[in-house]
């Protein structure tokens, strides 16, 4: 998994966020515990505590991968819990494309309605020193990153990992400078509908909303 980190460019944000390899394609792996007949939930293996870190995992992308393709079958459940490491795995190998190709170290959690994910990463691959104003002066050349935020789901295929909040080492940047980060690390085209602070993910077409709650994210069909 280091090595797939390190290359980024193939989750969201960076949740997310910042490493991995390849969400643009398929995410959300999984290991889903049998739910009874009727039951719609379908819920991830292990339950961590709301704000514990835990690092990206090859396992963790599946058990959300698994989890998620439970919602497009006919008798599937109507949403599903996961942990938020096993979907910032299976997010970062779509965030993985648009982040910075050197970050390292990538863990995620989740506080509140906030995604988060953090990683080690290169300053100069965020648009260097100067592109962070006056917080610049104070960094060195690689620095511990932390990004946290919601998710949105602009239409049938496409959704946002929209990054409400940035830090470098502990150093929280102004919110005003958060898009000029996220537009100077962006790769590729960005769809239309997509926030200045948006990191954009390819998703399911069957995927109608993504809520962050306690601790877990909770996918839910669109049943329209």
């Amino acid at each position: 998994m280091s090595g797939c980190l390190r290359r980024v460019g193939c989750l969201v944000i960076v949740l997310l966020l910042i490493a991995a390899a390849y969400l643009y394609r398929e995410g959300w792996l999984g290991f889903v515990r049998g739910t009874p007949a009727g039951d719609t939930r379908a819920v991830t293996k292990a339950a961590s505590a709301e704000g514990t870190w835990a690092s990206l995992t090859p396992e963790g992308a599946t058990r959300a991968r698994t989890a998620v393709q439970s919602l497009g079958r006919r008798s599937g459940p109507v949403f599903v819990t996961l942990e938020a490491s096993d979907v910032a795995s299976y997010i970062f190998s779509e965030l993985g494309q648009q982040l910075p190709a050197s970050a390292d170290s990538v863990q995620a959690t989740a506080r509140g309605d906030r995604l988060y994910l953090r990683a080690s990463v290169p300053v100069k691959e965020l648009g260097g020193k100067k592109a962070l104003g006056p917080v610049g002066a104070f960094l060195g050349d690689q620095e511990p990153l932390e990004l946290g935020g919601t998710f949105d789901v602009l239409r049938p295929g496409l959704a946002q990992f929209r990054v409400r909040e940035l830090k470098l080492r502990e150093l929280a940047l102004p919110a005003p400078l958060i898009p000029r980060i996220i537009t100077q690390i962006r790769r590729g085209t960005v769809p239309e509908g997509v926030s200045p602070d948006g990191l954009p993910l390819k998703i399911p077409d069957y995927i109608g909303d993504v809520r962050v709650s306690r601790g877990r994210v909770v996918l839910y069909k669109n049943v329209q």
